[in-house]
């Protein structure tokens, strides 16, 4: 199976070269450079939240409640902001990471200690969060007016040609390849999805390490909700509405299997890549953007059928194998 993991990537890779070169011939500027950073920066948040719900989906769980975490987050550094013009971004961010992180911590124990089915748990925690933003503020927006230039300058400023957001996501992905592939934890994740009754075995906690992919998913949330809130300059209620099902279809279509224990960050990324391509790319051809639900949801679809595909062969490799020993 590991080898299968490169030919996903690089068949992914192909497909997202071939639909730049289709948007090419329509419109060349689109794969200038300067658009293609632009490209990344606008799927930046899509890329560091697919990494935390990859860490989730390879435990065997999946988060619905990203999203709702992020927009929860999001309003409350908002009002902060607000309240008290000069805290530090520093601060700020630690807030949104550790109040992401807390609601990541509610998910896990619910999963962990109660034995909820966590798509029963996100979902239910999914409409909490939205009715706290309701709560907390009213149903009323922050604009940008009322937001220090500080706040939503942050993940705006220009570092070595690429704003602050891109380095972030960028950052994400080093800290999860290192930490998937050199760590403890991130062989615990792997063992647990791949084999749960086995890691028992060899003296891993599954609950607790299901608990501690919810904090990871949680921590990047809260995370994004501050950077989307200051990138955008506006917090509401329903902002980020949808965008769960759009983390998830990033890490399916990045050959992250729902069964758990396969999966890599290359994949992660790439699949969000290619949504961030089709999402930006339709406008400027002139197609409809409700196409993308259909090129996502076939893409998914597709993602699924191979990774199926792969674990059959899979079984048929180790039933020859049974067959000659015998």
């Amino acid at each position: 199976m590991m080898r299968m993991i490169p030919v996903r990537e690089t068949i992914l890779s192909a497909a997202i070269l071939l639909l730049l070169a289709l948007i090419a011939t329509r419109f060349s500027g689109f794969v200038a450079p300067s658009n293609l950073a632009n490209v990344f920066n606008d799927t930046a948040p899509l890329i560091i939240l697919a990494l935390g719900q990859m860490v989730v989906i390879l435990t065997r769980c999946i988060d619905l409640s990203v999203a709702a975490n992020l927009a929860l987050t999001g309003m409350a550094v908002a009002m902060l902001n607000v309240a008290v013009p000069g805290l530090p971004i520093p601060i700020i961010i630690a807030i949104a990471i550790t109040l992401g992180a807390i609601m990541g911590a509610i998910n896990g124990i619910l999963v962990w200690k109660l034995e909820i089915p966590p798509i029963v748990v996100t979902l239910g925690t999914m409409t909490i969060f939205r009715g706290i933003i309701f709560l907390i503020s009213d149903g009323k927006w922050v604009n940008a007016h009322e937001m220090s230039e500080a706040f939503t300058g942050f993940p705006r400023a220009a570092v070595l040609g690429l704003p602050v957001l891109s380095w972030v996501a960028v950052l994400c992905v080093i800290v999860f390849g290192i930490m998937m592939a050199r760590t403890p934890l991130g062989r615990s994740i792997f063992a647990v999805g791949g084999n749960p009754h086995a890691a028992v075995y060899t003296g891993i906690n599954v609950g607790k390490t299901q608990f501690l992919a919810f904090v990871i998913s949680g921590a990047l949330a809260g995370l994004t909700g501050y950077l989307w809130v200051a990138r955008y300059a506006v917090a509401y209620v329903d902002i980020a509405g949808g965008f769960e099902l759009e983390v998830v279809a990033a890490c399916v279509i990045g050959g992250i299997s729902i069964a758990g224990g396969i999966g890599t960050v290359g994949g992660a990324v790439l699949g969000a890549l290619f949504l961030g391509v089709v999402k930006n790319a339709l406008p400027v051809v002139n197609i409809s953007p409700f196409w993308q639900l259909a090129i996502t949801g076939s893409a998914i679809l597709i993602a699924v059928a191979f990774n199926a595909r792969s674990g059959n062969a899979k079984g048929r490799i180790i039933l020859k194998s049974a067959q000659s020993s015998s």
